[in-house]
């Protein structure tokens, strides 16, 4: 028979010449049978807790975006694990889950429930399966569910995070920002809102994308996992650290977007380019999440195009349209100006050589992207706070600003992926001219 190193073991009644069947034998039933049951018992029991819990349910279970979230587990169990009992185990889960939910504890159904259900129900399968698994299989399964319960919690714990950060500034920065995109003299957050108001059908698709960013998430770490298995580890590593780093951007120039800064006026009334030039810059208090800039939601999605490197052609596209829909999204809805996406690129390539850490940090490329983005972010975050009058010079001044700060960062993401997506080739040690090589002796003999 074969080891685990693809090497053949002869096979013997003796424990002790057979030290790989032992070991996987020993580690099916390591641990004793009734601690494996009572840890599949409280994994179900967390689950059943939640479900049935009615604050849980109403803001957790039936919101879109955290429902979504929950539902990435769905993805990457269907996509690592590829079994028919899995996902037949996760169908049952749900229709259990949905008739405990509505028909027993009497919860007011919700479309965006069952995407919750389906999400809680492969958490189960998640743990149960962890509970049950040989180590090399736990170990597997670990870098799975692991990421995705820390991705879920975070989105949980987002909205105290904006809710504190509102109360810790009452005044944004809106009218900064602003004067920066009228400095552009094209004002596009106004033209894609108007876009999307003459065109409904569009405005849907974009805001569904724009809902649905878990998913992409949870597709590109699953596929590059089942891909490099756990080097993987650092893409959800990036997914992980944007929020709580972007809480500090978001501390350091609070902005909440056009839409709140002009009310019923966006998106048909803007003001004019002259107008713009003579606003008082000052912060002003302003009703609504200060989440503007930079543009998690574009970082993210800048992360999962870059991320999705060597996959399928599919899995890519899909990525590409995320970037592109968000952008229109993030736009059209008045929650962002266009400044705040341009900063999202410098902060997504320091959020990447943040945690690309199977590159060393001494290595060129990983260097250079984290000093770029980090000081880019910082000198955007400085300009528009005590500069913006200098963009009122020229357009060209902002408009360069904006092509060289988005030009570098691509640039840069390049050459970074190449040396973390690339392994790099061991260069062979030259043999001794007098020395010969040990097959040689072998064949002379």
């Amino acid at each position: 028979m074969k080891g685990i190193d693809g090497h053949r073991v002869a096979a013997t009644n003796n424990p002790q010449q057979n030290p790989v069947d032992t070991h996987d034998r020993a580690d099916l039933f390591r641990g004793p049978l009734p601690l494996k049951v009572v840890l599949s018992l409280v994994v179900l029991g967390v689950i059943l807790g939640l479900a049935l819990n009615p604050t849980f349910y109403s803001e957790t279970i039936v919101s879109a975006y955290s429902s979504l979230a929950m539902f990435g587990a769905v993805i990457v169990i269907a996509v690592t694990r590829r079994s028919w009992v899995d996902v037949l185990s996760i169908l049952g889960g749900t229709a259990l889950l949905y008739l405990l939910d509505h028909r027993i504890m009497g919860f007011k159904p919700a479309f965006m429930s069952g995407f919750s259900f389906a999400g809680l129900a492969a958490f189960a399968v998640f743990g149960i399966r962890t509970v049950w698994a040989r180590r090399d299989e736990r170990k597997t399964l670990l870098y799975s569910l692991i990421p995705v319960t820390l991705f879920v919690m975070s989105e949980y714990l987002a909205s105290s995070m904006l809710d504190l950060t509102e109360k810790l500034h009452p005044k944004t920065f809106d009218v900064f920002l602003y004067s920066f995109d009228s400095s552009l003299k094209v004002q596009f957050s106004f033209l894609a809102g108007q876009l999307f108001r003459r065109f409904q059908p569009l405005r849907t698709l974009c805001l569904v994308f724009y809902i649905a960013l878990p998913l992409p998430l949870a597709l590109v770490y699953a596929e590059q996992l089942r891909k490099l298995g756990s080097k993987a580890l650092f893409v959800m590593t990036a997914f992980l650290i944007t929020g709580p780093i972007g809480i500090l951007g978001y501390n350091m120039m609070p902005a909440c977007g056009p839409i709140h800064l002009f009310g019923r006026d966006f998106p048909f009334h803007p003001l004019s380019t002259a107008q713009a030039a003579r606003m008082v810059l000052l912060t002003l208090p302003v009703q609504g999440a200060r989440n503007a800039i930079p543009s998690l939601h574009m970082t993210w999605v800048l992360l999962i195009w870059w991320n999705s490197r060597g996959l399928s052609r599919w899995v890519r596209a899909i990525a590409l349209s995320f970037v592109w829909a968000t952008v229109l999204a993030t736009t059209g809805s008045g929650e962002h100006y266009v400044v705040d996406l341009v900063v999202a690129f410098p902060f997504s390539l320091m959020i990447q050589a943040l945690s690309s850490y199977p590159v060393p940090l001494r290595t060129g490329p990983r260097r250079v992207a984290f000093l770029f983005g980090t000081f880019t972010t910082l000198a955007w975050l400085m300009l528009l706070s005590f500069g913006t009058r200098l963009f009122w010079i020229s357009p060209i001044l902002p408009w360069v600003l904006v092509v060289a700060t988005v030009a570098t960062s691509v640039v840069l993401w390049h050459r970074l992926l190449d040396v973390l997506f690339i392994p790099r080739q061991s260069t062979p040690r030259p043999e001794r001219a007098d020395i010969a090589p040990p097959l040689a002796c072998a064949q002379r003999a």
